[in-house]
């Protein structure tokens, strides 16, 4: 086969978006060698997996041939990063190749991470290492498996270059992402700070269009409305999950609601809300229970950023709108004011909306039925059970299953404090009250994973592809994308790290 197989791209972004990105092409990798090719994914983008391990297809996965209809590009953006602005920051390390039209009609980008420097490299290296691009690799593979949205992996390939990192010599990467689209925050942040209101609105458009079409076309309250609740839906997800970003920055939350960017990102053993894995993240900004607070501040950016359009859409006294009178400053002025008290219930109804999102995880995490009003304090007491025991996580939830199964030490046996522990048991019990335990137990196991990408798991598989062992890499994938389904033989890749492990343990943003 040869490259001219058909690739169904249609380049919306580059076609309407200009000023937003430049043109660029990925530098050449001299002896790309391919690591992991995602088949599923592959087949959903009505993609030959064949083909693609083709010399012909692991050319354009390494960007050294661009395929016809491709428009590759590096997007431009802003972002606040730990709190401060950085007005320009864009695709550094990164290519956009194209939007291509998958199997169902979806429009997906397909992006290449690792692929050389950029105008927006800011004197970075624009590389990728292995370990890293197999990180984001596994972690967002997982993610998708346990339901959440998720930007996703299509390829890992070897470049046949080294990298210089703080660990030394490392064998350089490229990922190939597939998003449904990379627009973040941060992208409104650019158009704000070096464009005006008209940048916003044609950037809200396109992001309207293309992943909010149930709305009218400039319903910018609207909008604003449908990212903060999937938001909310996000963040939820991923406190139910014992997941922790890491670095939570504007320019790493997407409009289109995906988790993006698995960098200094790692999921809980031992249940700390105040747990902080990112290198970097020295003040615990990103800690896990502060997720919904950032997650707030970043939606506040962009509802920044749509103020003056909201308000271009009031309607003043006489029934007309702010953009259809004369430049009345009185006029104006109420208008805007409008819209920020507008645009801020709006943000403001991330809390309720997150809240309600967590505790509905949660109490299918619990088996619980229906709703009661001591259900948030059932969850509370049993997290801070789990907190003072330093019980797993994942494996707690997990194994309250098997207490309805029979198994009624399943749980206790790993607490310390079984006195607290029972009584929270009896009153968990009882709020089941007369729910068959066998139907309870197979919805629990339904949402509560037995394998998450384990930290000692996930460094021990990415040391070993690094020393040329792929072994263990595609033995943990393996786990994490069945993650509900307990299997013989896999007894170790549920189990919390070793003692002392977690203590010294850090992620790193691999750049």
């Amino acid at each position: 086969m040869t490259t001219a197989m058909h690739w169904a791209f249609d380049n919306t972004y580059a076609r309407e978006l200009e000023g937003y990105y430049e043109p660029w092409q990925p530098a050449a990798s001299p002896d790309p060698t391919l690591v992991a090719l995602n088949d599923a994914l592959a087949g959903e983008l009505a993609l030959d997996p064949s083909w693609l391990r083709s010399d012909d297809g692991l050319a354009v996965l390494v960007g050294n041939t661009v395929p016809d209809g491709a428009e590759p590009i590096a997007q431009a953006y802003s972002g606040h990063q730990f709190g401060y602005l950085s007005p320009m920051l864009g695709d550094g390390r990164a290519v956009l190749l194209g939007e291509l039209i998958d199997g169902n009609g979806n429009r997906r980008d397909i992006s290449f991470k690792g692929s050389g420097r950029t105008p927006f490299s800011r004197g970075g290296d624009g590389k990728a290492v292995l370990g890293p691009v197999l990180r984001e690799y596994v972690v967002g593979e997982a993610m998708h498996a346990l339901g959440i949205p998720t930007t996703r992996a299509l390829a890992a390939v070897t470049t046949g270059e080294t990298v210089l990192r703080e660990q030394g010599m490392l064998p350089g990467a490229i990922l190939t992402r597939v998003a449904s689209s990379h627009l973040r925050v941060g992208t409104f942040e650019m158009a704000n700070h070096h464009g005006s209101p008209e940048h916003v609105r044609k950037l809200a458009d396109y992001a309207i269009a293309r992943h909010y079409p149930e709305l009218d076309a400039g319903d910018h309250a609207g909008f604003l409305s449908a990212v903060v609740t999937r938001q909310a839906e996000l963040i939820a997800a991923w406190m139910s999950i014992g997941f922790i970003h890491g670095v939570m920055n504007s320019d790493n939350m997407t409009i289109s609601g995906e988790t993006i960017d698995y960098g200094p990102c790692a999921f809980m053993d031992a249940y700390d809300d105040q747990r902080v894995f990112s290198s970097i993240d020295t003040g615990g900004r990103y800690r896990y229970a502060n997720q919904p607070p950032i997650a707030v501040w970043n939606l506040s950016l962009l509802a920044e950023t749509l103020v003056p359009l909201i308000a271009d859409n009031t309607v003043v006294d006489d029934g007309r709108r702010p953009a259809e009178t004369s430049q009345d400053e009185d006029v104006r002025k109420q208008a805007i004011d409008d819209a920020i008290a507008d645009a801020t219930r709006r943000v403001e109804a991330f809390a309720p909306q997150c809240s309600d999102a967590y505790l509905r995880r949660f109490r299918a995490k619990l088996g619980l039925q229906g709703k009661d009003a001591a259900d948030q304090q059932l969850v509370d007491e049993l997290l801070s059970i789990m907190k003072l025991n330093q019980a797993d996580f994942t494996g707690t939830f997990r194994r309250l299953a098997k207490v309805l199964g029979g198994e009624a030490d399943a749980v206790r046996e790993r607490i310390t404090d079984v006195t607290t522990y029972d009584a929270w048991q009896a009153k968990w019990l009882d709020r089941l009250g007369e729910q068959d335990h066998a139907t309870t137990a197979k919805q629990m196991d339904a949402v509560n994973p037995v394998y998450i990408p384990r930290n000692h798991l996930v460094e021990q598989a990415l040391q070993a592809a690094v020393d040329g062992e792929l072994g263990p890499f595609e033995q943990l994938l393996d786990a994490v994308t069945d993650p509900f389904t307990e299997r013989p033989g896999l007894e170790r890749y549920a189990e919390p790290a070793p003692d002392g492990f977690t203590d010294r343990y850090v992620t790193f943003c691999g750049t």
